[in-house]
């Protein structure tokens, strides 16, 4: 367990501790290794532009790829040139979490147990868990207008991807004789916008995954991977979606009934930059030992809405 300090660095919990060696350089590898392993943001985004991020408030200057006309040709025609005009965007690493643990000078002497590892996995986690209910929560209203609500799809706008309302009468019911080919229709969705068949992922809570597993359907369109489930979430390929179980899918409590937006998409959506920016040792001022603390600086921003899709829905 990490004991965590406050901002200040001026108390601990000094009823116990961890020990173990530290080493800032291998520390900070092993915690973004580890935490991008573990993270659903980092499998469903694209880090294209993550750059060099030096502190918190940098931006990453995001250089988009223009729409080329393509004209009909008759032989002898003159041909038309333009000039295409690509517009940058800017995300801005204005989000941070940090961590902090009193490493006891006694303890270190004592400990026949390398702790490097276990601090990783757990600081890791907790960041996961933090960054993930940040992105899962914010990013569903910032999809197409083609891909969301009762008329969803660009081309046949007929296809239900459930609405907020008071008494969540609107949110899509889902069950397990439901769900995959609601899921199939998502996918339809994104077709409708031109959206690559590859790299689709879809995030959703854990309920649904277990109407899933529960499927009559699922055997045909559904395959499991029990390795990358416990590094991110990952459960299995449905129709042309990765499907990923996150706890941090954001509720609404409508009434009496917990509706969830659940997002579905392509990688090119969204884009995550992030960097572990501090990562030092100093002296514990109160104790034997020292403090070890450390900064992570974050940014995230929807730049292909049209990849994107929220389908808002409900336990059937």
């Amino acid at each position: 367990m990490v004991y965590p300090i406050d901002a200040s660095l001026g108390s601990y919990d000094t009823n116990s501790g961890l020990s173990g060696t530290y080493i800032p350089e291998i520390w900070s590898g092993k915690l973004i290794e580890k935490f991008y392993m573990a993270t659903v943001f980092a499998a469903i985004s694209n880090t294209d532009y993550e750059g060099e991020i030096t502190a918190y408030g940098d931006k990453v200057i995001i250089r988009t790829v223009p729409d080329i006309t393509i004209r009909d040709y008759e032989i002898g025609q003159s041909l038309k040139y333009e000039k295409p005009r690509s517009d940058n965007v800017e995300l801005l690493i204005d989000q941070g979490k940090y961590y902090g643990v009193a490493i006891n000078s006694v303890e270190k002497k004592q400990a026949d147990i390398d702790y490097v590892s276990k601090w990783a996995e757990d600081a890791s986690e907790q960041m996961k868990i933090e960054i993930d209910g940040d992105i899962l929560s914010d990013v569903p209203s910032d999809a197409s207008a083609y891909n969301v609500g009762a008329t969803a799809g660009k081309i046949s706008a007929n296809i239900d991807l459930g609405a907020a309302n008071t008494d969540g009468s609107d949110a899509e019911p889902l069950s397990k004789t439901t769900i995959v080919d609601k899921m199939v229709a998502c996918g339809q969705v994104l077709t409708e916008q031109n959206v690559p068949q590859t790299n689709r992922w879809f995030v959703i809570p854990a309920w649904a995954s277990t109407r899933i597993k529960t499927s009559e359907l699922s055997e045909a369109s559904y395959s499991g991977d029990g390795v990358s489930m416990k590094r991110n979430g990952r459960i299995g390929v449905i129709d042309t979606f990765e499907i990923f179980v996150s706890n941090n899918v954001l509720s609404t409590l409508e009434g009496s009934v917990t509706c969830y937006s659940s997002i579905f998409g392509h990688k090119s959506a969204l884009t995550f930059a992030s960097q572990l920016t501090e990562n030092e040792l100093i002296d514990n001022p109160d104790d034997f030992g020292k403090l070890m603390r450390g900064l992570q600086v974050y940014g995230y921003k929807v730049i292909k809405p049209e990849s994107m899709g929220h389908l808002y829905c409900k336990p059937a």
